[in-house]
């Protein structure tokens, strides 16, 4: 474990700051870029997390710098895997038997991202600097897009797009916390965040900009951000212009969990289900 990432931050940086002069052929800029991406890879370092005395998300700026530099050092080139052929600039993840986590035929993952032990890939795919925690299932065509924080023991239903953000470099990932059940086909973007053992219904569309309602009281909870431990859906709310009457997306908060307790699938289906989704 590297304990003290100072001297390689500051390399990072001062390579940013030239980045116009930068280009696959300075070798000595790719080893230092490299380096940082490799630690992302290991997780040895992460792009953001959670602080738990603020609850507010950090971004490590300094290692999406890296991400976006690493573009411009590394050249097109080809790929063979099997019968398939790509081009592209980044190698693909390996030695998957090693770090213990499944992967499925038809799935992948890019240099660069963090698969904890544990996590199943069914064929989908995970772009560099995502984070994904241990014993995470990623379902068949699910999607974690660069920079995206997956907490452990998550589940992403069939077809989640969980959103990716590179630039503006300060921009805060989404983040999805522990032991979260992101339903089918749900889209969660622009640092939109689920919290701990949140259940997302499916279909759901969260980002910055869609309300999170508490059902009983009818309050506006968020913008974008789910709570820790409740069951969410997708539903609209009426709002009234000048062309006429229309209803919007919202997320729903229809049932609080109870703390720190597994999710029972049947109950929570049942509930879904009462609510007009499902995971």
């Amino acid at each position: 474990m590297l304990h003290d990432t100072a001297p390689l931050r500051a390399a990072i940086e001062r390579l940013w700051a030239e980045r116009e002069r930068i280009g696959p052929t300075d070798l000595e800029a790719r080893s230092t870029i490299e380096q940082a991406v490799e630690l992302l890879d290991s997780g040895e370092v992460r792009v953001a997390q959670v602080d738990a005395a603020t609850g507010e998300v950090v971004v490590q700026e300094w290692l999406k710098h890296a991400i976006l530099l690493l573009f411009k050092v590394r050249a097109m080139g080809t790929l063979e895997l099997g019968p398939f052929e790509y081009a592209d600039k980044l190698p693909l993840k390996r030695g998957f038997a090693k770090l213990g986590v499944r992967v499925v035929p038809g799935a992948s993952a890019r240099w660069g991202s963090y698969l904890a032990r544990g996590v199943v890939l069914m064929p989908s795919y995970v772009n560099i600097g995502a984070w994904v925690g241990e014993g995470t299932m990623v379902d068949t065509w699910a999607t974690v897009g660069s920079c995206a924080q997956v907490g452990a023991g998550v589940h992403l239903s069939g077809g989640v797009g969980v959103g990716g953000v590179l630039e503006p470099p300060q921009a805060a990932p989404v983040v999805i916390g522990d032991h979260a059940m992101i339903g089918s086909r749900c889209m969660v973007t622009e640092g939109a965040r689920v919290g701990e053992g949140a259940v997302l219904g499916a279909g759901s569309i969260l980002n910055p900009s869609i309300p999170v309602i508490d059902a009983e009281t009818g309050l506006e909870l968020s913008r974008g951000v789910v709570p820790p431990w409740c069951v969410a859906v997708s539903a609209t709310r009426r709002k009234q212009y000048p062309g006429g009457e229309f209803y919007l997306p919202c997320v729903l908060v229809v049932k609080r969990l109870e703390e720190g307790h597994r999710h029972d699938k049947a109950q929570l289906e049942a509930v879904l289900r009462e609510h007009g989704a499902a995971t």
